[in-house]
């Protein structure tokens, strides 16, 4: 693992660097030419106009994406612009940046990339290690072929390293005290958000909530107290338990987050004290993220 979260221009930034034994004139053909490109690259390259402004329209598995070529100076920076389409709602405009620093006989490829969704660190910075992975195995002229899967273990790793498994603490102000979901009197309040790696559906039946019914206690994984409402998968809309016991509330959701894992939110509020439910629903998340198959 060589990768660093980061912020750049108020937004995460993630950056990977690795040593190749090619120079950057032979590096750059497969950063830059559609054919070699599409070979590594998460999607296929339909078209890219090698030129500074030059549109790229890439093929995510039936979702067209298009990108604008920002910065380019061979062989040395290449970087562009990627919209995200509109059935992927978290995404927002990514920039991608390669750059080829001569070093020795060979190069270092710094790649960064500066996004908008955070908890999507670990799966962006394990999906591109594999994927550099095969592009240096392209360069090498070895046998290589786009990759595929959720690179769990690799996905958690990130995760731990880049601190994504830990809630955060709010104190709610007074005047929000009568709001629903909050305790009277303000309180504390604690998030956690956690991009997983399986899809909405098999993390909602790992996670026991088909036993979710209002008015019986709540499945240890994902509440505490009695169920007062339950909101199972359904297309574009988010999945989720609620329950709740002497003051405290739970929300557990499911949604759709980056590619085609789930996106888990747990808010937890009425706390009186936050140190003992920030430990404890970091342990539960764990237990879950580590229950579903890789």
């Amino acid at each position: 693992m060589n990768a660093t979260l980061g912020m750049f221009d108020g937004r995460p930034s993630l950056r990977m660097e690795r040593r190749l034994a090619h120079s950057p004139e032979k590096v750059w053909p497969a950063i830059t030419e559609p054919d070699r490109l599409g070979r590594w690259f998460p999607f296929t390259v339909v078209e890219l106009d090698l030129r500074v402004g030059g549109k790229i329209t890439l093929d995510g598995g039936g979702m067209t994406m298009d990108a604008e070529i920002t910065e380019l100076d061979p062989p040395r920076l290449f970087a562009f612009l990627q919209h995200a389409p509109r059935e992927m709602p978290r995404e927002g405009d990514n920039l991608l940046r390669f750059e080829l620093l001569p070093d020795g006989d060979g190069c270092l490829l710094v790649f960064t990339q500066v996004f908008h969704d955070r908890p999507a660190a670990a799966s962006y910075a394990s999906g591109w290690q594999v994927c550099l992975d095969v592009m240096e195995a392209i360069v090498g002229g070895r046998p290589a072929e786009r990759p595929e899967g959720n690179f769990a273990h690799l996905h958690e790793a990130y995760v731990e390293a880049f601190g994504l498994a830990e809630g955060a603490a709010e104190r709610l102000p007074e005047r929000l005290g009568e709001q629903p979901g909050e305790q009277p009197g303000g309180g504390w309040r604690v998030r956690f958000e956690r991009q997983l790696t399986r899809p909405v559906e098999e993390v909602w039946t790992a996670a026991g909530a088909p036993d979710a019914t209002p008015g019986a206690p709540a499945p240890a994984a994902l509440g505490e107290g009695i169920v007062t409402a339950v909101g199972k998968p359904a297309a574009g809309l988010p999945a989720y338990v609620e329950s709740g016991e002497q003051g405290r509330r739970v929300r557990w959701e499911l949604s759709r987050g980056t590619g085609h894992g789930a996106r888990l939110v747990v808010a937890v509020t009425g706390l009186p004290d936050p140190a003992g439910p920030l430990q404890a629903w970091r342990d539960r998340i764990e237990t879950l993220a580590r229950r579903l198959p890789a």
